[in-house]
């Protein structure tokens, strides 16, 4: 009753007479209640004061802990037309066992002798090499004839040159002896004459020196010419010499040139067959990509290009594969927050979806149905979803994982950290402060090492 009226009803008439006032205003409601408030306040005092684990949620799913055993998608690395399955959705395959077979959509590999035709190419390409190899070393052979040639040449004429040379002194010194002559000659004249004029010498002894006289200079003439004869055999002999030199040196350019063009047809010989054999690698490793294979071995998930006839571009996927053999792990994102919290080797609890439990988060001892894990790997950059991602492995030392866990399906994870009494957890949150920071005694440990 509120009490408003100034004339309360309770003193006009007894309440207590009546049913509903007997059970309104009975006194004992009190005192149970009292000892209930009484008894309730003692057990939230105590439950304030009891451990309480801090933990960091996340979510995140199930997947592989390598990348190669996550499920992946086949691709054709060149571009191509469906021609016939050899699988089903669901299938399991084997490592290299043939998924489909394509065929070809560009039109320079249309060709189906284009493997051989390149391997013909490559050969006359190769034995027009080795021609050029052979004239090379003909040239290089018909060089070395010219410089011998032109060194014995050379020597021949130098050999003309010194005999010339020879006879060009010896020619000079016949000159002196005639010039020697000539002046004995003119004397005996004189003599005689002016003999002949005091008439000691008769007029015939006179003619006779004239007349030797005469051939002295006579032989004075044709030595002289002899002479002249000689220094131009030196001369030529000298003109020989360097046209040898130059027709030599013409013959020795003209076939180094030849040479010089074998070579560069031999390089560019030799071009074309490393592009040849490029090719060819290309077409034979191109025909090989005609057939799809297994990369792994696995169960085929899903036919992403379906039909015959069916064209797609290379990289494009064409179809889904799930490894058989696969270690899993836990992919969960924590906030950016808690990051410096997670710690590799640090244990984590996980609850899978489709899993029963009931989980306390700060009373892990008491939680049914969730599992064990440690931290694998920490990313050092935030996730598209602006957390961090964490990867867990299972624990080897707690119970193992269910075996009928598939690869994509939900998991909550709760990472361990420090125990703290329940009212500080109540005050942190209320207040929203981080866990406490702490580091596990591993890291702790590691650390003191380094030092």
């Amino acid at each position: 009753m509120l009490n408003i009226s100034k004339y309360p009803v309770g003193n006009e008439v007894d309440l207590e007479k009546f049913e509903a006032g007997k059970r309104a205003l009975h006194k004992r409601h009190y005192k149970y209640f009292n000892r209930f408030l009484l008894a309730a306040f003692i057990a939230l005092l105590i439950i304030l004061f009891l451990p309480w684990t801090q933990n960091v949620s996340g979510k995140g799913y199930v997947t592989t802990l390598m990348p190669e055993h996550r499920p992946q998608t086949i691709q054709s690395p060149i571009p191509g037309k469906i021609e016939k399955w050899y699988v089903q959705e669901g299938e399991f395959v084997q490592k290299g066992d043939t998924i489909l077979h394509i065929s070809e959509v560009k039109g320079e590999y249309f060709d189906p002798l284009l493997v051989e035709r390149t391997a013909e190419q490559l050969s006359a390409k190769s034995g027009s090499v080795e021609s050029y190899a052979e004239k090379i070393k003909a040239l290089s052979s018909q060089i070395n004839a010219l410089g011998n040639e032109r060194e014995l040449k050379r020597q021949q004429a130098l050999n003309k040159l010194r005999q010339a040379r020879l006879k060009l002194e010896s020619d000079s010194i016949d000159l002196e002896a005639v010039k020697a002559n000539l002046d004995i000659a003119q004397a005996q004249f004189e003599r005689t004459q002016q003999l002949q004029q005091e008439g000691l010498k008769a007029l015939p002894d006179v003619e006779e020196k004239r007349q030797k006289l005469q051939d002295s200079r006579a032989k004075l003439i044709s030595q002289e010419n002899k002479l002249l004869a000689s220094r131009n055999e030196v001369i030529n002999a000298e003109l020989e010499i360097n046209r040898i030199a130059a027709e030599y040196s013409d013959k020795v350019s003209k076939a180094q040139s030849d040479l010089h063009t074998a070579r560069s047809s031999q390089y560019d010989a030799a071009a074309q067959v490393s592009k040849l054999q490029n090719d060819y690698s290309n077409y034979a490793i191109r025909n090989q990509m005609y057939y799809v294979l297994a990369p792994q071995k696995g169960n085929i998930n899903k036919v992403l290009k379906a039909g015959l006839g069916e064209t797609f571009k290379e990289g494009e996927r064409l179809v889904e594969i799930m490894p058989a053999d696969f270690d899993l792990a836990v992919e969960t994102y924590v906030r950016p927050l808690d990051v410096p919290l997670m710690h590799e080797g640090e244990k984590v609890r996980v609850q899978f979806e489709g899993w029963p439990s009931i989980v306390f988060s700060g009373w892990e001892n008491l939680s049914y149905g969730t599992y064990a894990a440690k931290i694998v790997a920490v990313d050092n950059f935030i996730s598209q979803n602006g957390k961090y991602r964490v990867l867990l492995a299972p624990d080897p030392e707690d119970e193992p994982w269910p075996r009928g866990l598939r690869i994509g399906s939900g998991a909550t994870t709760l990472a361990l950290l420090d125990e703290v009494p329940i009212w500080y957890e109540i005050w942190r949150n209320l207040n929203g402060f981080p866990p406490d920071y702490y580091q596990p005694e591993v890291v702790v440990e590691n650390q003191k090492k380094q030092k």
